[in-house]
């Protein structure tokens, strides 16, 4: 029984990863699913809304850091097209996409060595400048 019930879930499961593998939009809202999943614990322990627990903290920083690398692979051309909330200034403006796709990367990056420190009075004003790389992305290239 187990063994069917195992199966049966593979069979589920393995699609969804195919189609994730193949489908850039429904890749790069994969990663976004799981940038939320990760700054949301962050945020409420910045905010003071969670204990802080600077071993997690600095465990989620780094898995942001290796996710901040992920998503932008999948803005590929033809892309735009679909149920997807990306504006088409991503391929129309390319240089400023890249600009604020380096610019996130690069805060995400500092955010992972102050989180090392353990100081949440540096890690604090650190997670606000990821949080307005992620807004100035949002305002210029996604669609609300």
């Amino acid at each position: 029984m187990l063994k069917k019930t195992l199966l049966i879930a593979l069979a589920l499961v393995c699609p969804l990863t195919a189609l994730a593998a193949t489908d850039p939009i429904t890749a790069r809202k994969e990663v976004f699913k799981q940038y939320k999943e990760t700054v949301g614990p962050m945020g409420k322990m910045v905010k003071g809304d969670m204990p802080y627990n600077k071993d997690e903290f600095a465990k989620l920083a780094t898995r942001l850091d290796t996710l901040a690398q992920q998503p932008w692979q999948h803005f590929t051309p033809g892309s735009d097209k679909g149920k997807t909330d990306a504006k088409a200034e991503i391929w129309s403006k390319p240089a400023e996409f890249k600009q604020a796709v380096d610019t996130h990367k690069a805060e995400v990056a500092k955010l992972r060595q102050v989180a090392a420190t353990g100081n949440l009075d540096q890690i604090r004003p650190q997670f606000g400048a990821v949080q307005k790389t992620c807004k100035a992305c949002h305002d210029s290239f996604r669609s609300e």
